[in-house]
């Protein structure tokens, strides 16, 4: 039986900038309220089932690997505020988490941590997502806070993914939730000191939040006061607490500048005070500490350095003094200031760490693996001795650990725990070995860049090239793509599997200047650091082209769109989340959520013809040719409001007009938005698909179906 895969009417539109003119055939995908588009995605979604159908065991085999390695009631590690344990749990059978606390007992300076997951004595539920996502195909808390004297609950909830939530407060004293109701706001927000007041964001047409609001408790939304207003439509703003509880703080910032303002938490009806004014390229961020602040800054440091200040003298740089000294081989990362002791968060050689600073000395915490993931737990007492962390690797499950920072002790609170497989075979981290490996770039100069990757593989994967792997990449905004574990990907370990990800340039693994070589119109430095992995861990016998899967998501999703055009014959397939394919048509929409905040990190194509021309010889949808392309996997949502449906739409709609190879799928959540599906068994169904199709298409024997198949449904 043929299965023909839908296809998408062309409607020539003409789009010209800077004398280029070019038709775009499928630019009325994106109306969702054209009855065409919602046909159209649904007829790329019957087409998806018809071609997975033969799939079914094997997802069906992998959920329930999921599900039995998964411990379904389990427990987080409490965390101390005040008088109370915070905790969030999860109940076989259920969806979503049961936000708790319990009154601390005497005595107790570790939190309880049930091995078997089940509540703790004497809790007390704050929130429980089951009971809110009921009636609802899609639900995500946005904001979960309480006031400082944990008085008052601020949640808020969004049901479609369209991360439009509505602010609710609740009185934990008597259990009920007020009438007070914000609608259309963004996630976060901040407490006064005394509890009377929340602070909160709303956004503009464009989705970017840019204003504060003052809500008194008690009060109708209608009567709120704006008591910030951010005008440039390159800075997005948040409002905070301080860990110290002295202080509100509003930041704003683009993808470069940033500017912070405070105010004094007991007296919320005042006016913010800036810190420090905005300079164009100077990004800053504050944590208060008694009589000073800390500063983590650029300003002629390019890896950042700590500076303390005054609290009397906030606005004068003159007055700041390096306290953690600008290092070119560290990037530093975050600061959290106590009473006594203040720990820094860093990166080197590509891997993150931390360094505890006391008034006798210093202790850096120190793990012994290979690649690793480090960082800061939750820890919002300022009077803390003990310093919250986890820690993860690709063969360690997380775990969370206390640290004595007067001492360096660290204690093991809980490590995640991984149930037996359905067979009975137990996880035993010994079985599998993780690697960092250096990847060259074909025509950097001697001793040029070299582009880390992680990987892990059981023990006894062969180093002849046939074993199949897993290729993950990112690499924009700065953020790094660390190794942690993943039960996931289990399955693909024991079905002999490598699982490598890529640490490209455009992510923050190796530093700042590792970002700026991989965004603007250095963006192509991303794309062909990726290939150069791939490449490597062929030469390297860890797979083969034949066999190598490439996977990612969103602005990665870019970079699967790119290499597909660039290398096709380097991956067996493709797999695409929420691709941001269409990059060089939303960034040319200044009314789009992802384009006028985002010119620092893509450029200005608008008003740029260099960065026009740039663009256009790299976004994905514009450069599909007739090569012959592997398969792909694309997922999205129809209410994704970062990168919109269309853009994974209009892309398939090409690949099948113009490109030979495949076959191309598309899926779209309907009821969803950029993170998928909301309920965790719905995200392990949704993910025991994906793994079924990469396992399928890295095999050799799948490959030759795969062909068989692309002539039967004729793509």
């Amino acid at each position: 039986m043929t299965i023909e895969p839908p296809a998408a009417k062309q409607i020539p539109s003409p789009r010209t900038f800077h004398g280029d003119t070019v038709i775009d055939e499928y630019a009325w995908l994106a109306d969702p309220g054209d009855p065409d588009t919602i046909d159209y995605l649904k007829a790329e979604n019957a087409y998806t089932d018809a071609v997975t159908a033969h799939l079914e065991p094997l997802r069906e085999q992998i959920f329930t690997e999921i599900k039995a390695r998964t411990q379904e009631s389990d427990l987080s590690v409490p965390v101390r505020k005040g008088h109370w344990w915070h905790y969030s749990r999860t109940v076989e059978g259920q969806q979503y988490a049961v936000h708790c606390r319990r009154a601390v007992q005497a005595g107790e300076v570790l939190p309880p941590v049930p091995e078997d997951g089940k509540p703790l004595d004497g809790e007390e539920v704050l929130l429980d997502g089951n009971e809110l996502a009921e009636g609802h195909d899609f639900f995500s808390l946005g904001t979960f806070r309480l006031s400082p004297d944990q008085r008052w609950l601020a949640y808020s909830t969004d049901f479609a993914g369209n991360e439009r939530f509505t602010l609710r407060i609740k009185d934990l004293a008597t259990g009920a939730t007020l009438p007070d109701e914000i609608p259309d706001t963004y996630v976060g927000c901040a407490w006064s000191l005394d509890g009377s007041t929340v602070f909160y964001t709303t956004v503009d047409d464009a989705w970017r939040p840019y204003r504060v609001w003052r809500h008194r408790i008690g009060t109708p939304a209608e009567a709120d006061t704006m008591v910030f207003e951010e005008p440039d439509e390159r800075f997005h703003v948040r409002v905070g607490l301080t860990r110290s509880e002295s202080y509100l703080m509003i930041k704003s910032a683009s993808v470069l500048t940033s500017e912070v303002w405070l105010l004094d938490a007991a007296t919320p009806s005042a006016e913010f005070t800036v810190v420090a004014p905005r300079r164009q390229g100077v990004d800053y961020d504050v944590e208060h500490a008694g009589d000073h602040l800390l500063i983590l800054h650029n300003d002629g440091a390019e890896n950042f350095e700590i500076a303390t200040v005054p609290m009397t003298s906030l606005a004068d740089p003159a007055t700041w003094t390096p306290l953690v000294p600008h290092r070119a081989d560290t990037r530093l990362l975050g600061v959290d200031a106590f009473a006594d002791h203040t720990v820094v968060y860093f990166r080197r050689d590509g891997l993150t760490g931390l360094r505890i600073l006391r008034k006798d000395g210093e202790h850096e915490v120190a793990f012994a693996e290979p690649v690793y993931r480090v960082g800061p737990g939750n820890n919002p007492e300022f009077q803390a001795s003990r310093f919250r962390l986890s820690y993860t690797s690709l063969v360690t499950p997380g775990s969370v650990y206390d640290c004595d920072m007067a001492t360096g002790e660290l204690t093991l609170l809980k490590r995640q725990p991984v149930l037996p497989a359905p067979d009975g075979t137990a996880y035993r981290p010994e079985d599998y070995e993780q690697h960092r490996e250096w990847a060259p770039v074909a025509g950097s100069a001697a001793g040029g860049t070299r582009v880390p990757i992680s990987l892990v593989c059981r023990k006894g994967t062969p180093r002849d090239g046939s074993a199949p792997c897993l290729l993950y990449g990112y690499g924009s905004y700065e953020i790094s793509r660390d190794p942690s574990f993943s039960i996931p990907v289990l399955s693909l370990l024991d079905r002999g599997f490598v699982y490598a990800i890529a640490h490209i340039r455009g992510g923050g693994e190796m530093g700042r200047s590792w970002y700026t070589d991989g965004k603007l119109l250095h963006k192509k430095n991303t794309f062909t650091d990726f290939i150069a992995c791939a490449q490597h861990l062929e030469r390297q016998g860890w797979t083969s082209a034949e066999r190598l899967v490439a996977r990612g998501g969103s602005a990665g999703g870019l970079l699967m769109g790119a290499v597909a055009n660039m290398a096709p014959e380097a991956f067996a397939g493709i797999v695409a989340h929420v691709p941001f394919v269409d990059a060089l048509n939303t960034i040319l929409d200044p009314t789009l959520p992802l384009t006028v905040t985002e010119w620092e990190e893509w450029g200005d194509p608008l008003h740029d013809p260099q960065v026009y021309a740039y663009m256009k010889s790299y976004t994905p949808y514009e450069n599909v040719t007739g090569r012959t392309y592997p398969p792909i996997f694309a997922l999205t949502g129809l209410n994704d409001t970062r990168v919109t449906y269309h853009e994974p739409a209009k892309w398939m709609a090409r690949l099948r007009a113009v490109a030979r190879g495949g076959p191309f799928l598309l899926k779209t959540e309907m009821e969803a938005g950029h993170g998928g599906r909301s309920g965790r068994y719905d995200a392990w169904l949704e993910e025991a698909l994906v793994l079924a199709w990469i396992i399928e298409t890295a095999s050799a024997a799948g490959r030759a179906q795969g062909s068989g198949l692309s002539e039967r449904i004729g793509s």
